[in-house]
């Protein structure tokens, strides 16, 4: 039971993600990105940093870290938010996650460069598979045509008119982040880096939308939106963020980050539940794929050396 319990909590921030980004879509509609990402940052922070004496932690990032800290920061607070935010404009809440959850590829590759991460023949397969569904489910339609059925081509500039360009920019910004967690938290702790770099990295999305007269400095928005906007930021991000940057200083990057590819599948049924949404054929293709490799990557010890895997878990039971 305790390990189906860790595996669910291991699963709880994508699904929290893919949620989130379903209640954000319509907000960034009506209240611009800069807006939503400072809101969806700000509070989650200062919700982070109010737990963590009660949780028996310390605030202080240690000087020692510091470097790391601001670097993942402003990479993984203020571009990843600032970048998801406007793609959301753009795309769906679907597509969106969709584009965004191909990091798992980049983190394995991080992953197995800096903290040597094995990845078998399997886990390379799993993560092809990965791959091939993305592009099932986010690619646009006319990119498909002509790699699939040698239609029109597609230029550079349709693809990031679509906000496919933000979304794949949010895609590096988040595997960066994954990765830098592991350095930033060397002194520190996890949860507490997580409440800082929330707040700080706020403070360049705020500034900058003080200055955009496009949109009005709070958003007009009913009860509603309001309660959609502390979802995401109360649950998409201080308890999602949260539980992504503690797990991600513990566990094995490139299986965990591989849980991210199962996002998608929770903001495609919510957002056809809220928002309307409906995917293709194809993009049903993309979906079971997505799933599979999640089934590979994850188990690809045990798929490559079967005997072992079974060997290791008796031992796992017999201790138990």
């Amino acid at each position: 039971m305790s390990l189906i319990r860790h595996w669910l909590l291991m699963v709880l921030p994508f699904a929290l993600w893919g949620t989130a980004m379903a209640a954000m879509a319509p907000l960034v509609d009506s209240a611009g990105p800069l807006v939503v990402a400072s809101l969806r940052l700000l509070p989650a922070g200062l919700v982070l940093l109010i737990a963590v004496p009660f949780l028996g932690r310390s605030w202080v990032i240690a000087p020692k870290d510091l470097l790391w800290f601001l670097m993942f920061t402003f990479i993984d607070a203020s571009l990843f938010q600032l970048f998801l935010a406007k793609g959301l404009s753009e795309t769906g809440a679907g597509l969106g996650s969709v584009i965004i959850d191909s990091q798992p590829l980049m983190v394995a590759l991080l992953a197995r460069s800096l903290f040597g991460d094995a990845i078998n023949p399997i886990g390379w397969v799993g993560l092809m598979v990965g791959l091939l569904g993305i592009l099932c489910l986010g690619a646009p339609p006319e990119l498909l045509s002509q790699w699939f059925l040698m239609g029109q081509a597609a230029s550079i500039s349709s693809l990031w008119s679509h906000g496919e360009g933000w979304m794949f920019s949010a895609a590096i910004a988040m595997a960066l982040g994954t990765v830098l967690i592991r350095f930033t938290c060397r002194n520190s702790d996890p949860v507490a880096v997580t409440g800082w770099h929330m707040i700080i990295g706020s403070a360049p999305l705020i500034a900058c939308h003080f200055f955009d007269s496009k949109w009005s400095f709070l958003p007009d928005w009913s009860i509603f939106e309001w309660g959609l906007m502390a979802y995401a930021s109360l649950f998409g991000s201080a308890l999602a963020y949260g539980l992504f940057f503690w797990f991600a200083n513990k566990e094995e990057l490139t299986t965990f980050s591989t849980l991210a590819f199962l996002t998608p599948v929770f903001a495609l049924a919510s957002g056809g539940i809220w928002l309307g949404e409906r995917l293709q054929l194809l993009q049903w293709v993309g979906v079971s794929l997505v799933l599979l490799s999640v089934v590979l990557v994850s188990q690809r010890r045990r798929f490559w050396h079967p005997s072992t895997s079974d060997a290791n878990v008796l031992q796992g039971g017999a201790r138990g």
